[in-house]
């Protein structure tokens, strides 16, 4: 029987749990005006993580656009933010 920290142990659980694209949707929502501005963030309604995919929701049309033009960069922030790789595709609602 193996031994785990508190820490190792949360963690192994979260990982093969399906609350853990919930939980690291709060770490995004979280970081999301450091990621991306407080202009960003003010006018950004919604972020859920399925999967690998991060959906993003506003309801202003030029945000939406510019978010699409920046999905490369956005993914690159969002993964650097937290420590991982967890995002690999946008999808802008």
């Amino acid at each position: 029987m193996s031994e785990y920290s508190l820490g190792d142990a949360i963690k192994k659980f979260l990982d093969e749990s399906r609350i853990k694209g919930g939980i690291q949707a709060l770490q995004i929502e979280d970081a999301w005006e450091q990621i991306m501005g407080k202009t960003v963030a003010r006018y950004t309604d919604k972020l859920k993580i399925i999967h690998d995919t991060l959906f993003i929701t506003t309801k202003i049309a030029p945000l939406k656009q510019e978010l699409i033009f920046q999905k490369e960069k956005i993914i690159q922030r969002v993964n650097e933010a937290l420590g991982q790789k967890v995002i690999s595709k946008i999808v802008v609602q």
